[in-house]
């Protein structure tokens, strides 16, 4: 009876794991820096090489959310947890309402360029996983290499600092490294061009409160986090002049993004005039963040390795909503890029959080002299697989949102249709986030 029974709990647990194709049977692979350094493993995923900037993520959990993560783009993402791909890949559809923004995900499909793993799972076990890390990756043309040492590389990386890279897979593994002049740079393109929305779309249009998103690679969790809190979302492309039609909303929300900032000075200039002549609320994540601080007059210079991870911990310098002087957060990053910290501040500025790491500038706000209400924040409050310290954030924007509207005794919003959008805002059925990247 017993060993019938143990036959039994042994065949049932093997049902939770499927098998993902074997890499013993896949061709080699290279990992080449312009540094002059190579590792050599086995491909998984699209047979092909790529070219790259070699960064490296610190998360455990949800490589997933990250691989989807437009700010990813251009970039080969090297993961220093060991294992990658034990619980698969979900499906990535859901609904368009007022709960959901029709992904799973951060976007429609993968971001990074290629992806860098000390072992990939063979076998992947998740109640709503529908695929392997490696299908997926082969699904999406995005190249990936297991079987080399992570740890070398992150020191190497953190060391030296991000390097561009280049990913061969095949015969092309076995090829001489190319020469340094040969590395492609994707940070001198305008990568947020790449990635935001071509056409302003709608999410909950019959929300309470009228939210106007410029798209520099928006992640869906940023709109699923102001859609679940009731707000009547307008997605806008990156370039978008919102001064335009301002006066039809009761706040704006900047985005994060991939790249290098300096690329985005025309939405720069576009907000400083919107904050120097618009009182409602203004909030800025990541990218949006830089591009609050460059309108305001800071300075954005590229970090030796950047942060990227879900346990980069953040002090708050000053208290706002349900954030709390002194207290330090945990928070989820993922940039290249951060803000100068500069004495004195331009004037109605402050810092709002400081890294505990590096002491680089993780937020700004507007002083309360100032009589404007803006925020921005280096990290992700709305972080897909946590840490959520912050995640009130947005609960705390949107309801100086509403104050403000209530303030002017605005009536509650309506859906929008085209009849009354501004003539450059053409009216765009509800779209999942990045469907154009």
């Amino acid at each position: 009876m017993l060993a019938r029974n143990l036959v039994r709990i042994t065949r049932f647990s093997r049902g939770f794991a499927t098998h993902a194709p074997s890499t013993s049977t896949s061709l080699p692979a290279a990992l080449h820096l312009k540094t002059g350094q190579s590792y050599f493993g086995r491909s998984f995923g699209a047979p092909r090489s790529i070219w790259g900037e070699t960064v490296f993520s610190t998360s455990i959990t949800s490589y997933t959310e990250s691989m989807t993560d437009p700010s990813y783009r251009g970039q080969i993402l090297v993961f220093t947890t060991p294992l990658i791909g034990n619980y698969g890949v979900p499906q990535n559809k859901t609904a368009v309402d007022n709960k959901d923004v029709g992904v799973v995900l951060e976007s429609e499909k993968i971001q990074c360029s290629a992806v860098v793993v000390a072992d990939v799972a063979e076998k992947y076990s998740h109640y709503t996983a529908v695929e392997s890390l490696s299908s997926w990756c082969a699904r999406n043309g995005v190249p990936g290499i297991t079987g080399v040492d992570t740890r070398a590389i992150t020191t190497l990386l953190r060391d030296q600092g991000t390097t561009l890279g280049r990913l061969t897979v095949g015969n092309d593994a076995s090829l001489a490294p190319p020469r340094p002049e040969e590395y492609w740079d994707p940070t001198t393109e305008n990568l947020v061009s790449q990635v935001s929305t071509k056409t302003p779309y709608e999410l909950n249009p019959s929300g309470d409160v009228k939210i106007a998103v410029l798209d520099f690679g928006a992640k869906a969790n940023i709109l699923r986090s102001l859609v679940r809190r009731g707000a009547a979302v307008t997605v806008l492309p990156w370039n978008f002049d919102f001064n335009k039609i301002r006066d039809q909303y009761d706040g704006l929300f900047l985005s994060n993004g991939p790249g290098d900032p300096n690329h985005c000075m025309e939405a720069a200039l576009n907000l400083r005039r919107t904050m120097q002549e618009w009182d409602k609320p203004i909030f800025g994540i990541c990218m949006g963040h830089q591009v609050i601080g460059m309108a305001a007059g800071l300075e954005a210079y590229r970090m030796r390795f950047g942060n990227r991870g879900h346990n980069q911990p953040v002090l708050a310098l000053s208290s706002s909503g349900s954030i709390k002087a002194g207290r330090v957060y945990v928070t989820s990053q993922n940039h290249q890029y951060a803000l100068k910290l500069q004495d004195p501040f331009p004037a109605g500025w402050e810092p709002f959080f400081i890294n505990c790491n590096d002491s680089s500038v993780e937020g700004i706000k507007s002083t309360p002299e100032s009589g404007k209400k803006v925020w921005g924040v280096q990290f992700h409050p709305e972080s897909a697989g946590g840490p959520l310290d912050t995640i009130e954030m947005f609960t705390d924007f949107l309801a100086e949102c509403r104050a403000h509207k209530l303030h002017l005794n605005i009536p509650r919003s309506q859906p929008m249709d085209a009849a009354k959008a501004a003539p450059n805002l053409t009216h765009a059925a509800p779209q999942p986030i990045a469907a154009a990247a």
